[in-house]
């Protein structure tokens, strides 16, 4: 049984590594900039890295590689490589699509990544789900992107929710700990190992039988 309250009111998203398989588009990027400055690029550098805006992951990038000051540099070449890599398409998680149109049918559902606008729109339209949302935020069109709870506080003031009532889907400990000083109740599948990380639920997909008769269960079915 699903351990997430079917009392819940909205329900806000992720997007990558969550609802589209973009973390793909992002670890060849990422290979290729490690690998430029004589690195190798695995798990251990990718948790450096998953879940952080393109700002934040060129800092930690520059820090890792000895290379001070190159943040910036370091950002621009990531989001130019990742653009490319998405405009070639992405795909749809197992069972994204299915939960989204279930949510979305019970409660206010929105979008909050921490992808520039230009990424979260390209991801959610190649895999079809751009119209399944009126609202969604993007990472810079907010002063604090994650791990602050703008996003998700600013995705429940939109959706006219209290946070308290709300259930954010996530899977990145950076995106966990904005969802969680945000208020919301935390549902997780993991992109990375699990262990460790703060949830209400734990999944290894959102295709999970029991996480699709949660959503049918919330609101009245009326869709919104």
């Amino acid at each position: 049984m699903c351990s997430l309250p079917i009392s819940a009111e909205a329900v806000v998203f992720d997007c990558d590594g969550l609802l589209v398989n973009t973390e793909a588009c992002w670890t060849v990027a990422e290979t290729a900039i490690f690998a430029a400055h004589g690195h190798p690029f695995g798990p251990e550098q990718k948790a450096l890295v998953i879940g952080r805006t393109v700002e934040a992951a060129g800092e930690a990038m520059a820090q890792y590689l000895g290379r001070p000051g190159a943040g910036a540099e370091l950002a621009a070449n990531l989001l130019e490589r990742v653009r490319k890599e998405l405009s070639r398409g992405a795909a749809a998680l197992p069972g994204a699509a299915e939960l989204v149109r279930a949510c979305r049918a019970a409660v206010p559902i929105a979008v909050a990544s921490n992808s520039p606008r230009e990424l979260l729109d390209a991801a959610l339209w190649s895999v079809g789900l751009a119209d399944c949302f009126t609202h969604s935020f993007a990472a810079d069109e907010v002063r604090s992107p994650k791990p602050a709870p703008e996003l998700y506080l600013t995705a429940c003031e939109a959706l006219g929710v209290a946070p308290k009532r709300s259930v954010a889907f996530e899977d990145s400990a950076t995106g966990i700990a904005s969802a969680r000083a945000a208020g919301l109740y935390v549902a997780v599948v993991p992109s990375l190992s699990g262990a460790g990380l703060d949830h209400d639920w734990l999944g290894t997909s959102l295709a999970e039988r029991e996480l699709l008769d949660w959503a049918r269960q919330l609101g009245d079915g009326t869709v919104r």
